[in-house]
């Protein structure tokens, strides 16, 4: 139950933030806004990690664990992050939010051919709605 908790106050969260992001990019480019936001959030990790003494995991890292938490990092919080800025700037909303949040359609996809997950009829289901949705939001 503890992990579906956990996403739904993401739900909350990620809801929210689009309305923020909108407002804080009316007078600055989108890569200022993402170099903001990412600075704002460094400092506060860094914070966190030192005062729970979560630093000492570096030694346990692995380069490989290190390598793909650096991709994901590059993928989702930059080259992702900086196309949502622009859509975000440049859009609507109501309608940027949607598309950029059906990430699970490509993430289905790539953990059935890369992490040998089963693609089961539910999936498919899931990401036939997703679609779906997304079409029925361009309206």
């Amino acid at each position: 139950m503890y992990p579906y908790i956990l996403a739904i106050i993401t739900l909350i969260f990620w809801g929210i933030a689009p309305i923020f992001g909108k407002i804080g990019l009316l007078k600055i480019s989108p890569l200022l806004g993402l170099a903001i936001r990412s600075f704002v959030i460094s400092i506060i990790l860094l914070v966190m990690v030192f005062a729970t003494g979560t630093y000492k995991e570096f030694g346990t890292l692995t380069l490989k664990g290190f390598s793909f938490i650096a991709l994901e990092g590059i993928f989702a919080s930059l080259i992702g992050h900086f196309a949502y800025y622009y859509a975000l700037k440049l859009g609507e909303t109501s309608k940027v939010v949607p598309i950029t949040s059906a990430f699970p359609i490509m993430t289905v996809m790539l953990a059935v051919i890369f992490l040998a997950e089963k693609m089961t009829v539910y999936k498919g289901a899931g990401v036939a709605l997703i679609v779906a949705g997304i079409y029925l939001m361009r309206f």
